[in-house]
């Protein structure tokens, strides 16, 4: 038998290091999600990149462009006022993955929740999102996101 062994100092310096990059990819989210549920479009497309690339199997094809992302969740709020009710979305199971580049590969399971007017919630759609995030001035942003959807698979 072969017993590797590693340098218990360093090895724990990374693993604080790591668990303070994941609290903040965390938080990032949480907040990425509550300004989309509020319907504050601007400030929800602020938080991708100028040239960012969103996929989702709701759009005929991907949205480019922080300006073309601040439309799409404008115009999906005007028809969710329409019909009455809201939108929430919860994220879990997050996996993190730092890249040589800086940038982390992000994947997470994603809950969208209908509550209509008066009604009880439910579960309306259940998704896996896969994001590529970028650290601007300081903050993370989301370069590429990829959503698919279970009853779409």
């Amino acid at each position: 038998m072969t017993v590797e062994l590693v340098d218990t100092t360093q090895h724990a310096v990374h693993k604080q290091e790591f668990a303070v990059l994941y609290a903040q990819v965390q938080q990032f989210y949480a907040l990425q999600m509550q300004i989309l549920d509020v319907h504050d479009t601007e400030r929800w497309a602020a938080t991708f990149t100028e040239d960012a690339v969103f996929e989702s199997p709701s759009l005929p094809a991907p949205v480019r462009a922080r300006a073309a992302l601040a439309h799409y969740v404008r115009a999906g709020a005007a028809d969710q006022r329409r019909a009455g009710g809201r939108l929430d979305h919860w994220v879990g199971m997050l996996d993190v993955r730092p890249q040589a580049d800086g940038s982390l590969r992000t994947r997470c399971s994603a809950l969208v929740y209908l509550t209509p007017s008066g009604g009880s919630s439910k579960v309306l759609y259940v998704c896996v999102m896969e994001d590529v995030l970028v650290r601007a001035r300081g903050q993370w942003r989301t370069a590429h996101r990829r959503v698919t959807r279970d009853d779409l698979a």
